[in-house]
């Protein structure tokens, strides 16, 4: 099963039906054996080359550290040799991996990938917020209702300035996630830089066991019903089932589906809750795989259960992201419902995670999502078919003009 880049990494405790990670499930770890150091460097060093690149300025630098360095203070001086070479290996791979320039493929040395097994198999006090990185900068992709960061009226769109003390802008969305999250009670500092306000946003937060809601149901008049889906979990499909199956039993035909705030999760999901409204084999999403950008089209699984009197509103904003974007970029373009909010973050990619030695990874980008007509979810999101933005006002004062407005064109 895949799952769409949901940001991969998250401030807050995971739970059972919440996976903290958007690359391939069901990891491919391969056996690898406990390789050292000697023999992952054993290219020959003169004049080595692979794949038209000559590789021996990088043994050159290797051999002057080797010869000449000096620690400048008596803290860097007494580094030996060994932790000195692994720093140097480690660096390297790191330098060679952010080279490529894509935020979301990363090397994890053997602490970061230690975090990163803690995530997926422990539980760990957070502030409920989903992040990514968007124009460089790590964002807010969505705070989780009824969390320390909801609390806080952090918001989607938010863009993380400093962690405590430490310079976000100068760090990797890896190390963000570790300096928040942390034990259960204890406090963190966040400086926010919002749009729209001019003035840095400092906001301590208190850590807690986030407990995620999944979906929300409730009628409003005229024959509306209303689905708040607020992730696409291993659960969601059939709960979303469920909801549906009341829907119908109301006689209802007009239905709004709320994706705001959704960060995205399992691809099957998003595939399932698209196939009650789609005949079966019409295209869901492509998949462009690897560099030749192979493609893999993943379509309906079912015949769509509605007819044509169905009236369908999707509700969108900043924070919809990946499968958010899958289901709601296919319902939008096959005609089944109307966008109405904001643009949407625009997270259209998937990771893998492979193994490098015993104690470190790789998590590398081999896939990006786009809609049925073929249009890059990761380059700039989906437009809503009606753009109604969400001010600072509203949100003080608790109103919801996107709501609204789809409530109005069901009932015009």
């Amino acid at each position: 099963m895949k799952l769409p880049q949901r940001s991969w990494l998250r401030a807050f405790s995971m739970t059972a039906l919440f996976v903290p990670i958007a690359f391939i499930a069901g990891m491919f770890f391969s056996p690898i054996h406990n390789t050292a150091l000697a023999d992952i460097a054993c290219v020959t060093q003169e004049g080595s080359t692979a794949q038209g690149v000559d590789f021996s300025p990088f043994w050159r630098a290797w051999q002057l550290i080797d010869e000449k360095y000096v620690g400048t203070t008596s803290k860097t001086g007494t580094t030996t040799p060994q932790e000195l070479n692994s720093k140097r290996l480690w660096g390297a791979i790191e330098g060679m991996v952010a080279a490529v320039g894509d935020p979301y493929t990363e090397f994890l040395p053997p602490q970061e990938k230690k975090l990163f097994e803690e995530e997926i198999h422990g539980s760990f006090g957070g502030v409920g917020m989903e992040l990514g990185i968007r124009d460089g900068a790590i964002t807010v992709i969505a705070p989780l209702p009824n969390t320390p960061a909801a609390r806080a009226d952090i918001r989607a769109g938010d863009r993380i300035v400093k962690v405590a003390e430490q310079d976000a802008t100068t760090i990797n969305i890896d190390k963000a996630i570790s300096l928040i999250r942390g034990e259960v009670g204890t406090q963190i500092t966040l400086t926010l830089a919002r749009e729209g306000i001019s003035a840095p946003l400092v906001v301590t937060l208190t850590r807690a066991i986030i407990n995620i809601p999944i979906i929300e149901t409730k009628d409003y008049p005229a024959g509306v019903s209303y689905i708040r889906l607020y992730s696409f979990s291993e659960n969601s499909p059939e709960l979303f089932r469920q909801a549906l199956i009341k829907f119908i039993s109301s006689g209802h035909t007009k239905l709004i589906l709320d994706l705001r705030g959704n960060p995205g999760g399992y691809l099957d999901a998003a595939i399932d809750m698209a196939s009650w409204f789609l005949p079966q084999g019409k295209v869901v999403v492509r998949e462009q795989i690897g560099p030749e950008r192979k493609e893999v089209t993943h379509r309906s699984i079912r015949n769509g259960v509605f007819t044509k009197k169905l009236s369908m509103i999707i509700l969108v904003d900043k924070g919809s992201a990946s499968a958010s974007e899958i289901l709601a970029g296919a319902l939008s373009e096959h005609g089944i419902a109307t966008l109405v909010g904001e643009q949407t973050f625009g997270k259209g990619s998937v990771q893998e995670l492979m193994p490098v030695t015993a104690d470190t990874s790789l998590k590398i980008t081999i896939a990006r999502w786009l809609t049925p007509n073929g249009t890059s979810i990761s380059e700039h999101g989906l437009k809503p078919d009606v753009v109604v933005p969400l001010s600072n006002d509203d949100v003080k004062n608790k109103k919801d003009p996107q709501l609204e407005k789809a409530l109005l064109i069901l009932n015009s």
